[in-house]
């Protein structure tokens, strides 16, 4: 296939996924591929569209938001509310996945304590047995 096209393999391959994650972002509507008979002929565009869901899926938005963020696009018009609900959007990821990590960083801490203890326990317990043999 030419650059401006591709196939569901190319871009399976490509992003690391299966065809039947592609096909599930196509049932959502958010690719939508051109017909040759049976095969899927994504474009450039589809192809853009894939690789921005991808990211956005890492990053933990919903596909609904990552939906939205897309359709708001439109490469003829001013783009400033697509821009100020995907900021948002970034924003309020941003903080959650902070908050996300302070939680981990205490559960961490807690799980380092507590198996201090608990080999500062076993080390007291084998030591008392050694002082009794």
């Amino acid at each position: 296939m030419d650059k401006n096209r591709y196939s569901i393999t190319d871009l399976a391959e490509e992003f690391q996924v299966t065809s039947r994650t592609i096909r599930f972002y196509e049932d959502k509507g958010m690719v939508s591929p051109e017909r040759d008979g049976l095969t899927r002929i994504y474009s450039r565009s589809d192809r853009a569209r894939l690789k921005l869901i991808l990211r956005g899926r890492r990053l933990g938005f919903s596909l609904q938001d990552i939906k939205k963020m897309i359709d708001l696009y439109d490469p003829e018009a001013d783009s400033k509310e697509q821009l100020k609900f995907t900021l948002q959007k970034c924003e309020d990821q941003l903080g959650k996945l902070k908050s996300q990590r302070h939680d981990i960083d205490e559960a961490i801490d807690e799980l380092e304590t507590s198996i201090s203890d608990l080999m500062t326990h076993l080390n007291d317990a084998a030591n008392d047995g050694k002082k009794l043999a």
